[in-house]
């Protein structure tokens, strides 16, 4: 749905998103190419045996706040070529006058065998002759999977004491088992994430904005020597403006982890510099015990609509095929909830997939629909406001009691003529279910935004909130719902929250 304020107050919003902060963080976008088609459920790509290998505290391989800095950099994708170039020469040199280290093998899993080498070259797990691609490890479902019903974690605070209900990046991509990385983000901070990821075993996707053709020439040309690294660009045709989704889909030899995360790929957001927290929903589903893959028909309604989004995101069809090869049984009371940008018209209605609309249906699929009488109290956490007003309002309240958007166009079609000039006038104008509604949204919807005060006793102040984006021109405006605004706070005192 278009919202009532200019183009400009959209690149206003997305430019405060990208402003300087401490350490400086980088947007960007990208789609995939099409050469060397990979798969989620291909299981013959390297990887590594954890018990032959060192495990390394995450903690020591992260810099202090103050340490944190940016490479200079000449690519759009702030990739430092020369530094990179410069590291694979020295790794080439240091392999060619190095004499070959006597090799140790060893049995793993009795279907794959292990070749040590020196730390000049990568160790590289390689399949038996008797094992097939789609063989399964000897491991217990779903117990041996860290999330098999999925969860919600918040993201890691450096500084802060662990108290089991936090997640670093390194543990959630768990790089020594991972074969492919399907990774979208608004915001990218390329060489940072590349030296969280294995990129000689895992294949990398990253799905990205870039709404010329120039820029996605340019991104393609600054990862072009990359061989495991390909570039998905989403459709910016149209009403489009902004490509905002974080998702990440990781493919390793015994399941399938699926993440939504609130952050970006920058290091900010995942805590590195201890200012701003993030959440990330996880679930790990496991591989299925047979080559072939489910039916579309056993496919639940939460994979019906990921796979939905993904077409959409123009990603590899290769890829998502690939997802019948994993049980999603566990995500039958799960809902996956997008929004698409652009228009949604057609006989098969595709406005009722997506956005608030999107919302309503999943509601009502999982049998939580409310009736008329029942009201609700909706806490909505966000770091980022625009023009709020009753209307909008309206639409999300709506969809959380289950309606796909029909109740809602019906009632906003009630009154016609020009939109009040301001709240008051607004309420008086409906009707008796509009009373109701804005009865109800008056009482139970609480919207939660941190204050100038919280902002400013933050840990780094004001320099460090340039992600939660609110002006004051919206809340000056008499059909802002100020009454519905409560400050945000998150119990790690100091830090600021990105959540959603």
């Amino acid at each position: 749905m278009a919202c009532s304020d200019s183009d400009e107050d959209l690149k206003r919003a997305i430019q405060l998103s990208m402003q300087s902060i401490e350490p400086q963080v980088k947007a960007s976008g990208v789609q995939v190419q099409r050469n060397n088609i990979i798969n989620l459920d291909s299981d013959d790509e390297s990887t590594t045996d954890e018990s032959d290998t060192e495990i390394r505290d995450p903690d020591k391989d992260l810099p202090e706040p103050e340490a944190v800095s940016i490479a200079v950099s000449t690519g759009m994708l702030g990739l430092d070529r020369k530094a990179m170039e410069q590291e694979r020469l020295a790794r080439k040199r240091k392999a060619s006058i190095s004499p070959p280290p006597p090799r140790k093998v060893a049995r793993h899993n009795d279907s794959t065998s292990k070749v040590s080498t020196s730390d000049s070259a990568a160790e590289k797990v390689l399949p038996n002759k008797q094992s097939t691609s789609h063989a399964l490890p000897s491991l217990n479902y779903p117990s041996s999977l860290p999330f098999p019903n999925g969860t919600v974690k918040k993201t890691w605070l450096f500084g802060y004491p662990r108290q089991g209900e936090d997640i670093k990046i390194e543990e959630i991509l768990q790089k020594n088992d991972l074969t492919l990385a399907v990774l979208s983000s608004f915001q990218w901070d390329v060489e940072w994430l590349l030296r969280k990821l294995n990129t000689k075993t895992t294949q990398l996707v990253l799905v990205m904005q870039a709404d010329t053709a120039d820029t996605k020439a340019q991104y393609r040309q600054e990862t072009a020597s990359m061989p495991n690294l390909r570039l998905c660009f989403p459709s910016m045709e149209g009403q489009i403006k902004c490509m905002h989704s974080k998702l990440m889909l990781l493919s390793y030899p015994s399941h399938l982890r699926i993440v939504v995360p609130t952050a970006n790929l920058v290091p900010y957001d995942w805590g590195e510099t201890g200012v701003m927290e993030n959440t990330a929903f996880l679930i790990d589903l496991p591989r299925l015990p047979t080559p072939q893959p489910m039916s579309r028909q056993k496919m639940t309604d939460f994979g019906d609509d990921l796979i939905y989004f993904l077409q959409a995101m123009s990603l590899d069809q290769s890829i998502i095929d690939s997802l019948y090869h994993f049980d999603f049984s566990a995500t039958r009371d799960l809902a996956f909830v997008h929004t698409i940008g652009g228009a949604h018209t057609g006989d098969d209605e595709p406005w009722r997939r997506t956005g608030y609309c999107g919302l309503g249906r999943a509601i009502s699929r999982l049998g939580l629909r409310s009736n008329n009488q029942q009201a609700l109290d909706i806490n909505y956490v966000t770091s980022s406001i625009g023009s709020l007003n009753l209307e909008f309002l309206s639409t999300l309240y709506l969809a959380a009691l289950g309606d796909d958007g029909t109740k809602e166009y019906e009632q906003r079609n009630v009154t016609l003529g020009k939109r009040a000039k301001d709240y008051s006038t607004q309420m008086k104008r409906k009707t008796d279910a509009q009373e109701k509604l804005r009865k109800e949204i008056d009482e139970g919807f609480r919207i939660y935004f941190p204050s100038q005060d919280t902002v400013e006793a933050s840990k780094c102040g004001p320099g460090c909130g340039g992600t939660i984006c609110f002006q004051r021109k919206w809340w000056e405006l008499s059909t802002f719902p100020r009454q519905l605004m409560r400050d945000c706070k998150s119990r790690r005192g100091g830090a600021l929250m990105h959540n959603k």
